[in-house]
């Protein structure tokens, strides 16, 4: 990214939010997707309860669906930094809703072009769609829980070349993020090998 796009991106970050209500919706169902997810991180769930977070993710995409078609991708100018990051993150979530989520990754990537949204969280929701379609990912951003813990999902070849495409996109290297991501779940201990993949959505 040259220096007039990186400029760009941080002047982009300082504006108010064109549409703050809908930067408060976003956060708002981000943050009791993240509760929820995270409550079952601590226990061990009854299927009811996972079908209920799954279904607060559904129901998330199809409000993000209707968003889009109303405004386009809800990137920094429209909601703000942190309602941009809650749009990403309930995109990352939208496994039930594949058409939303390959969209949501498309848009966002232009959206990376113009300099109103990031490349690094491009780069999760990227990996996201490629593992959903039963395809290696391109960054290593995304985890299964094993028996041993965290493991990271196929990766496309040449895997040697991971941590080279990990930093043109702004991620840290891949052994560095499994570690900080065993660590973080280790002080939140997950129940084991059933764990749902949207436990592990933002993992570097």
């Amino acid at each position: 990214m040259s220096a007039d796009h990186l400029h760009q991106t941080r002047s982009v970050m300082s504006t108010t939010p064109m549409h703050p209500h809908l930067a408060r919706e976003l956060v708002a169902r981000a943050k009791e997707a993240d509760e929820h997810w995270a409550r079952l991180a601590r226990m061990q769930p009854a299927d009811q309860q996972i079908g209920a977070a799954r279904h607060i993710d559904h129901a998330n995409a199809g409000f993000l669906a209707r968003a889009v078609a109303d405004y386009g991708w809800p990137g920094v100018p429209l909601v703000g930094e942190e309602g941009a990051k809650a749009a990403w993150r309930l995109a990352l979530r939208a496994d039930t809703r594949a058409d939303v989520q390959r969209l949501a990754s498309r848009l966002m990537y232009e959206a990376v072009d113009r300099g109103t949204a990031s490349l690094r969280q491009w780069a999760h929701l990227y990996d996201r769609c490629l593992v959903n379609a039963g395809l290696p990912q391109l960054y290593g951003t995304q985890h299964r829980l094993g028996p041993d813990g965290p493991q990271r999902q196929a990766v496309s070849e040449p895997v040697g070349d991971l941590d080279a495409r990990r930093a043109a996109v702004g991620l840290p290297p891949a052994g560095l993020a499994l570690r900080r991501l065993r660590d973080r779940l280790a002080a939140s201990p997950c129940f084991g090998d059933t764990a749902p993949a949207a436990l592990l959505v933002g993992a570097a």
